[in-house]
């Protein structure tokens, strides 16, 4: 009894004497990509009751492993908003105080929805680049490992070559596919022009017929077995991190997974350690003195286990480096130009996302001005040649038609249909060859509100469950039809026309400075859809790209 006493005793003095050396303790929670979250949970917990203190508190750290796409979805979610390709974020996903994402391209992406949704300075804490992973005997066939690789070089064999079966995870929701369809569509740019265009839509298009959402999906369908007709149905090659390459084949599998250095080298995954915006200055000063813990042999060394580098592309003990890996350091990718990744990303979405679309475009008189930017060429021209553009990315599981609106064009009916909205792959000539014959009307009007409803009603009428219903209205000025609909009256008829089962998004995209941005707005406010402006016509194909990537509500 006297032990027990003097035990319970001593106890309850060291709990008394630990919470007085603590003073309140600072919870700091931190969401890290699943592949680095054992080297920060272990890092974290040899610091804690030691390193991890201010001043008379003690720092707990709360270290959760969540993907970067859900944390992502968390943030925008947080801000009323969405990251296009994510949807809205699950219930058990918040905005921690501490992001560790893979990439920086998350961040980046982001801050396209607000500049301080997230911080603009987050440090690197790991580093793994991305490769084109490939079966060892596809791989060799090709000449690996002696060979360098480059995207040029692959670009045939991805886009034609039977026995090559191309996959990606879905780069709006992984970093390593983000970067590998960067990749690729810089070296489609090398061929100038059309050709170039081709090349790098082929390439995606290829990628796209054996995409996954989950990269563990993806990965599964890698050969399991070295029999021949299991090799040849099955997955050739997929940008992938070397970590994901080195986690595959610490399995020992059949057939285990080459790694392609692919010159010129894709943006790699480096983890950038993120203290959110909103986190308090307690928290924020605690995080300053986790991050100082990411650094030194025993930390790299507990990346290495992972298959990670060192923030600098250092590589700690018992790295399992695959074979043709380059230097043990390599230099530091600048991030991608999120002007690049947005057209990427906007490109993917047109080539993979089955629309219905009726494009819807001005021609007033007022589209016959020249704009300077583009050689002279009128805002009519720079129109069309965007909408020809962007026909060529739609596959023909596609449909789409195509009206032209001004005013009194059909006796007092301010708009004319060109081509009924049907499938591409019974008229993709016929649009082209109308929208090349489009002209303005040099005394036309804009008589925008009569032509929205009558266009959204007539994507109604011929609703497609198995596709994004759509308008695409292009302008370059105000409703000036004095015998129309009044806004107030457009809004109440768009209203009592929609059907939430039958969801139709309206999309505007606003040419030059005559626009009224508000107006379209409260338009598209009112539908679902977006408004899109480039006050420079001669920008009107990378808006139109942008506009086409926002179409989200396909019905399944």
């Amino acid at each position: 009894m006297a032990v027990l006493v003097v035990m319970t005793g001593s106890w309850g003095a060291y709990r008394a004497l630990t919470k007085s050396l603590c003073g309140q303790r600072i919870q700091v929670s931190i969401a890290v990509a699943p592949e680095i979250a054992p080297a920060v949970r272990e890092t974290a917990a040899k610091a804690a009751g030691t390193e991890l203190r201010l001043a008379d508190r003690c720092v707990s750290v709360e270290v959760s492993a969540s993907a970067p796409a859900d944390v992502a979805a968390a943030v925008a979610g947080h801000h009323h908003s969405s990251l296009g390709g994510l949807g809205q974020a699950g219930g058990k996903t918040s905005v921690p105080d501490v992001w560790i994402p893979d990439s920086s391209m998350w961040l980046q992406r982001l801050r396209s929805g607000g500049s301080d949704w997230v911080p603009d300075d987050a440090p690197s804490v790991a580093r793994s680049p991305v490769v084109l992973a490939m079966p060892e005997p596809a791989a060799s066939a090709l000449g690996w490992p002696n060979k360098k690789f480059t995207w040029t070089d692959l670009f045939p064999r991805l886009t034609s070559d039977i026995r090559l079966r191309t996959g990606i995870v879905e780069p709006s929701r992984d970093a390593a596919g983000l970067s590998g369809l960067l990749a690729l569509a810089a070296a489609g740019e090398v061929t100038a022009g059309v050709t170039g265009r081709q090349t790098t839509v082929g390439t995606m298009r290829a990628l796209a017929i054996g995409r996954s959402t989950l990269r563990d999906e993806l990965i599964s369908r890698f050969p399991r077995s070295t029999d021949v007709a299991t090799v040849a149905k099955s997955l050739s090659a997929a940008p992938l991190t070397e970590q994901a390459v080195i986690a595959y084949n610490a399995r020992q599998p059949s057939v285990p997974l080459a790694a392609l250095y692919v010159d010129p080298a894709p943006v790699p995954l480096d983890y950038p350690f993120a203290v959110m915006p909103g986190t308090s200055v307690d928290k924020a000063t605690a995080a300053s003195a986790i991050l100082g813990l990411f650094a030194g042999d025993a930390y790299r060394n507990r990346l290495a286990a992972a298959g990670l580098r060192g923030d600098d592309g250092g590589i700690g003990a018992g790295f399992a480096a695959p074979k043709g890996a380059p230097a043990l350091t390599a230099p530091v990718t600048a991030a991608p130009d999120p002007a690049r990744v947005d057209t990427a990303l906007a490109t993917w979405s047109a080539i993979t996302s089955p629309g219905r679309l009726l494009a819807v475009v001005d021609v007033s008189g007022s589209m016959l001005q020249a704009v300077p930017s583009a050689g002279g060429a009128s805002r009519e021209q720079v129109t069309v040649e965007a909408a020809s553009r962007g026909l060529a990315l739609f596959d023909d599981t596609w449909a789409a038609g195509l009206w032209i609106f001004s005013s009194q064009l059909d006796g007092a009916t301010d708009y004319r249909e060109l081509v009924p909205v049907a499938p591409l792959a019974d008229q993709r000539q016929r649009l082209l060859n109308s929208l090349a014959d489009v002209r303005p009307k040099p005394d036309g009007n804009t008589g925008l509100y009569d032509t929205t409803l009558a266009a959204y009603r007539a994507v109604q009428a011929g609703w497609d469950p198995s596709r994004v219903n759509s308008v695409v209205i292009m302008t370059d000025g105000k409703n000036d039809d004095a015998t129309g609909l009044s806004l107030d009256q457009l809004v109440d008829e768009l209203r009592k026309t929609m059907d939430p089962a039958r969801p139709i998004e309206i999309i505007a995209i606003g040419i030059g400075n005559d626009i009224s941005e508000a107006e379209l707005k409260r338009i598209t406010d009112t539908t679902g859809g977006g408004t899109f402006t480039a006050p420079d016509p001669a920008k009107i194909g990378d808006i139109f790209l942008k506009a086409i990537a926002l179409r989200t509500s396909v019905k399944r």
